[in-house]
């Protein structure tokens, strides 16, 4: 039987579409989750997908985070299921609080839009386990408030802990140390700022590279 990994909708969601095509490029079966429903679905694993969550209002991610089915999120993700912050998803899970850290506006206060150069640093998570660590991936990256910002305390946990997941090769909206995306303790949750899910078709994507993070989601529910 397929993997069956949920993808969010948030009112201003942009890039669910897509996220649901990578899932099931990847070989799984994508179920569609809407904000204001608790119930997963029986789902294996969630994305919440990249876009302007309730138009980005107080904080990016603010008021997503609240929504009945991040409440289930949370609660599925301390039980350890795999789940995977794009970009405002990432800034989803860290008002969620299943991230550390903040996304702040980009250094410069300018809108990045570009494909990026990332690093794994880490192919222990449930999304990078089919990566090589020190591999160079090229996917696309779009955001305002994608700077990573964390006190200097939770920085030096996430580097001594291996939890920094990817960087950033040109670091050119200003992350501190360069992190593109960060893992939860257990290396079930990953969030990353750049968009994977956008480079998983060589007719549309910079590279094939974002489909690993799917295919590493669905050898991690297979095992």
């Amino acid at each position: 039987m397929a993997a069956r990994i949920g993808v969010i909708t948030f009112p201003g969601t942009l890039d669910d579409v897509d996220a649901a095509r990578a899932v099931t490029i990847a070989g799984a079966e994508a179920v569609s989750l809407w904000h204001a429903d608790a119930d997963l679905r029986d789902v294996d694993a969630v994305v919440v997908p990249g876009g302007f969550s309730y138009g980005d209002y107080l904080r990016s991610g603010a008021i997503a985070a609240q929504a009945p089915v991040m409440r289930s999120v949370v609660e599925r993700a301390n039980a350890g299921m795999p789940v995977l912050g794009i970009c405002n998803g990432f800034q989803i899970l860290t008002e969620a609080g299943l991230l550390p850290g903040a996304l702040t506006r980009n250094q410069g206060l300018h809108f990045h839009c570009t494909d990026a150069w990332l690093e794994v640093a880490d192919t222990s998570t449930a999304w990078t386990s089919t990566f090589t660590e020190g591999q160079k991936i090229l996917i696309p990256s779009k955001h305002g408030e994608g700077r990573f910002q964390a006190s200097a305390e939770t920085v030096a946990e996430l580097e001594a802990e291996g939890r920094v997941v990817f960087r950033y090769t040109d670091n050119v909206n200003g992350s501190v140390n360069g992190i593109a995306g960060v893992s939860s303790a257990n290396g079930r949750v990953v969030g990353l700022m750049p968009h994977p899910e956008h480079a998983v078709e060589n007719l549309t994507g910079p590279s094939l590279d974002g489909l690993q993070l799917f295919l590493s989601a669905v050898g991690s529910v297979a095992a």
